[in-house]
């Protein structure tokens, strides 16, 4: 039975050990993703495959084996064991001085050391190899975060039909950002190994299409990136929380208990909590200053208004998170120093994390929660304020770089480095009225209600299951091997065949520079083997001009159509010049295309005999996608009472007579003539009249994955060569 595998750096257990008797036991960890994650995956039906939490130095040779039959057993997890030195080298290495302050836009921050690179890319295979023998046909695998960006790739040519999803919970930088990244290409071709890669925000999904496509090249169109004849989906889930528990713990006996305590603590007293573990991403400094500001500037709340600093320790071996801590003690004693009297202390610090009573609690009594980090993935923090805040008051003030802030709109937004801007929003938050702050918060309740954590997590798998459906359809129209036997047997039985081959992106590559993209060897040899074959009929038909396909064929005997058909040569004749109207327009198109090719930088004009094409596979992607756009819009305006069409090719966008196209140019050929094979092959939208024209009994094929009136789809003009060497060689 199909099952879903889970892939994390950690597995959702603590891992405890009785000294006397060496005996294992299990404590169900505390987390956004071990919580998530743990209401689908305890259902049963499923396995989690991560680190145990204990270096192999630790635990290893037949202890090893029975903590591992015992996880299963118990957890239906499965525990993955790494040396200290490679633990060191792969998470507070690699992933925690490169990856980490990357990703949140700290590249002053990031280190890149080759040694962590290669430790990183052996531990994600060692993941992949404890993973391997668990996967078996049909079955999910669902692979979460940064850690292990290596994985689905690795995953992907080992399994090349697997159901693969990646969820990455932290931001993915924008493009001038990632490619700052010595290992860019290969973190991207690991991630692209995935079907469907969730992200908590559209920004980040925007981020990550944008890199795919400068970096690898991969095209993007209806929602998915092409790599190969592979379509993967990048979409949008914002991660949620375990809503009914925190918003239900008011009937918590224990919760209640701490409650009473915090209403003892806090007298009368305003409170402003602040909740975070010990990151520089976090704004923990700013947080300080800007409430040291706010008494500043309104004394009028000294001895009224505290600050609850909660600081969980995080990577304390780690020296630049030892002098963030010291900074924060300084600023808090700072603060207190100044600010504070007897029997009033403006900042109570807390160097230590919280249980979930004793933090609820808080959540319940605080009038604002402070939320300033300088870049977050997402932030449940906020979320869970709101949920435990049964009566819909209380105040949230979020920073507009944290994830949940495109979720949490009716927060009081700031900007997390305009310290003025902080203390000018407490003071607001703390002045707000109770109907404001329950307007506000009802809304953000029930959206944070109804997305919560498990829908997240079945929502993400429904899609992936979607994703997956629509790449098994269009799957079904590629050139797979029984096609191509069934292809094969009717062309050897034809008596007559006729083949349509569109040259550039086809026959062969595109170049920067269309002059280099000249025929090699083989493709020759291939195209005139078909030729030779008695009743076969080989054209070539291009938007290139006549003395290019004389150039690129010469000595072959193929016949021709060049300039998408405004020139026709047929077997033995010489060219024919359809019949055209006045090419005067190019006086009205041509300034219109030197002004775009000047403003988009890798842009150029190629004056063709009956045409005008503006070449953009130069450019930057998301510069030449915004002029393309501008440039059919000023164009339209000017042909519309013309008989000029546009188009829209692989990177090229052509101005001709829109009486020529291929479609008309190949019923030349078909006219009166009954083939008993026909093979139609091109890779953009000019070839989709000759697609258009071929009886349904033709092979038309479309180079590449984009949509197409042609009945197959190959991979790309390699793949195509390998079908038409196994055509020649018949």
């Amino acid at each position: 039975m199909a099952k879903i595998i889970y892939v994390s750096n950690r597995l959702p257990v603590t891992i405890n050990r009785k000294p006397e008797t060496g005996e294992f036991s299990f404590e169900r960890s505390i987390g956004g993703l071990a919580t998530g994650l743990s209401s689908v995956h305890n259902e049963g039906g499923s396995l989690w495959v991560g680190w145990s939490g204990l270096h192999e130095e630790e635990v290893s040779g037949a202890d090893a084996e029975e903590l591992k039959r015992s996880l299963i057993r118990e957890e239906s997890c499965v525990p993955f064991q790494i040396s200290r030195k490679d633990f060191e080298d792969f998470y507070l290495g690699f992933c925690n001085e490169a990856v980490w302050p990357l990703f949140h836009y700290f590249p002053n921050r990031a280190h890149y050391h080759t040694d962590q690179w290669e430790t990183y890319t052996r531990v994600n295979k060692r993941f992949f190899e404890e993973l391997k023998p668990y996967i078996e046909p049909g079955d999910t695998v669902w692979v979460h975060d940064y850690q292990l960006m290596l994985l689905p790739q690795m995953i992907r040519e080992e399994f090349p039909d697997a159901l693969v999803g990646f969820f990455l919970h932290i931001p993915f930088p924008s493009y001038e950002i990632m490619r700052l990244m010595p290992w860019r290409e290969e973190i991207m071709e690991g991630l692209m190994g995935a079907d469907l890669l969730g992200f908590h925000t559209y920004d980040y999904v925007r981020h990550f299409i944008s890199s795919a496509r400068r970096l690898l090249g991969y095209e993007f169109n209806l929602g998915y990136l092409t790599a190969g004849q592979r379509l993967v989906r990048a979409d949008v889930f914002p991660m949620g929380i375990d809503y009914e528990k925190y918003n239900q713990a008011d009937t918590n006996q224990e919760v209640i208990s701490a409650r009473a305590e915090v209403k003892r603590e806090l007298s009368d007293r305003r409170t402003i909590l602040s909740v975070d573990r010990l990151d520089y991403t976090k704004g923990i400094p700013e947080r300080i200053k800007s409430f040291a500001l706010f008494l500043d500037q309104h004394p009028e709340y000294h001895k009224k208004v505290e600050l609850f600093l909660i600081v969980a320790p995080s990577r304390t071996e780690v020296e630049e998170y030892q002098d963030l801590l010291k900074e924060i003690q300084e600023l808090v004693s700072a603060a207190n120093g100044q600010h504070g009297s007897l029997g009033w202390t403006p900042i109570h610090f807390f160097y230590r994390p919280f249980s979930f009573e004793d933090l609820t609690a808080l959540y319940m009594e605080a009038d604002l929660l402070l939320v300033t980090a300088l870049r977050d993935g997402m932030n449940l923090i906020a979320k869970e304020y709101l949920a435990a805040r049964k009566d819909d008051t209380g105040v949230l003030i979020l920073s507009e770089t944290a994830g949940a802030v495109h979720e949490l709109g009716e927060s009081l937004m700031i900007n997390p480095n305009d310290m003025q801007g902080i203390a000018d929003a407490i003071h607001s938050g703390l002045n707000m009225d109770a109907e404001d702050q329950k307007r506000r918060n009802a809304i953000m309740k029930r959206r944070i209600s109804r997305y919560n954590v498990r829908f997240w997590a079945t929502d993400f798998i429904t899609k992936l299951g979607e994703v997956h459906e629509y790449q098994r359809v269009q799957s079904a129209r590629n050139m797979i091997d029984n096609v191509e036997t069934q292809m094969l047997t009717e062309y050897k039985n034809a008596d007559t065949a006729i083949f349509f081959l569109d040259y550039d992106g086809t026959l062969v590559g595109f170049q920067d520079n269309p002059e280099k993209a000249r025929p090699d060897d083989e493709l020759l040899q291939i195209v005139s083997a078909l030729c030779e074959r008695k009743g076969n009929r080989v054209v070539v038909i291009s938007g290139r001009e006549p003395r290019d396909l004389e150039s690129f064929f010469s000595g072959v005997p193929v016949e021709m159509a060049a300039g998408h058909g405004s020139w026709v040569k047929m077997k033995n004749e010489k060219w024919e010049k359809a019949e055209l109207f006045s090419t005067e327009w190019k006086e009205a198109i041509r300034p219109i295309l030197e002004s775009y090719s000047d403003r988009t930088p890798g842009s150029f004009i190629e004056e063709k005999e009956f045409s005008l094409a503006w070449h953009y596979r130069r450019c930057e992607p998301d510069l030449a996608a915004l002029r393309v756009g501008e440039l059919k819009d000023s164009l339209y305006s000017v042909i519309e009472n013309m008989n000029i069409g546009l188009l829209d090719g692989n990177k090229v966008l052509e101005v001709k007579d829109s009486f020529v196209n291929k479609g008309i140019a190949a019923s030349e050929w078909l006219r009166g003539e009954d083939y008993g094979f026909i093979f139609a092959v091109g890779d953009d939208y000019t070839d989709e009249d000759l697609f258009d024209v071929v009886p349904d009994k033709a092979y038309s094929i479309k180079v590449g994955m984009a949509l197409s009136k042609a009945k197959y789809h190959v991979k790309g003009w390699r793949s195509l060569r390998t079908v038409l060497k196994k055509l020649a060689d018949s």
